[in-house]
């Protein structure tokens, strides 16, 4: 009973107060909506300064990516609900990838090889500044950036991921022998689909075994020369690239 008493005592103390208090939070409520409103809008400014430039920098990296006719847009929407966490604006990335296509939102028209150039594209623009001496630079991880493309314009992928990566590091899965190629560093990763439970090994690769597997890579059997030739300038040029 004592101590439903004291309960009794500090809920009637909260509800005596409860005006004041409720016309402070409401007053706090106010400072921080209008807080929220300037934020947006610099924000918002912010958007649509950097829009121009992203989508200019972005059709110059598309270009280099075999994509020279590709159009590439950043449309910026005020939201109908408001603001949100991400701000007041909705942002959609569009794309008309040849010339004289209509356009539309990159989720929607692009097919996987156009995908994964305008995602290397973007973050090339956002992290292809230099390093400064001692900055800390962070891990990229391409995992497939290369999937839907082959020929030609994977050459021109694995440069771009080896340009990318000076100065930084950067870890790329991949498929094909002309990005492996571009690697300073290879591993495999094999998975024994016999064990229980199921078992993947890594394994560093140097030398003769770097063609061997870009040979393998290739399509080739083990023991084709034409391969091997072919494979063994691209392994022994990536001795002085920059890709990891």
């Amino acid at each position: 009973m004592l101590e439903h008493a004291e309960r009794c005592r500090a809920r009637i103390d909260e509800l005596e107060g409860a005006e004041v208090a409720l016309g402070g939070t409401e007053q706090q409520l106010a400072e921080a909506r209008e807080a929220l409103h300037v934020l947006a809008g610099e924000l918002g400014d912010r958007r649509r300064r950097a829009a121009p430039e992203l989508a200019g920098a972005v059709r110059a990296r598309l270009a280099e990516l075999a994509m020279p006719d590709a159009s590439f847009e950043v449309q910026i929407s005020e939201r109908a609900e408001g603001c949100g966490p991400r701000g007041a604006e909705s942002v959609e990335l569009m794309i008309a990838p040849n010339a004289g296509v209509p356009g539309g939102p990159l989720k929607e028209v692009a097919s996987g090889g156009e995908l994964s150039r305008v995602m290397l594209a973007l973050l090339s623009v956002a992290h292809g500044g230099s390093s400064g001496a001692g900055s800390e630079q962070p891990l990229l991880v391409f995992d497939e950036i290369d999937a839907g493309i082959g020929g030609h314009t994977a050459i021109a992928v694995g440069a771009h991921l080896q340009e990318l990566a000076r100065g930084r590091q950067i870890l790329c899965i991949t498929h094909l022998p002309q990005v492996a190629a571009a690697a300073l560093t290879h591993f495999t990763i094999a998975k024994d689909p016999a064990a229980i439970p199921a078992r993947t090994t890594v394994t560093a690769l140097d030398g003769d075994r770097v063609v061997g597997e870009l040979v393998r890579m290739l399509g080739a059997g083990e023991g084709d020369r034409a391969a091997s030739q072919h494979a063994r300038p691209a392994a022994e040029a990536r001795r002085v690239g920059p890709l990891r």
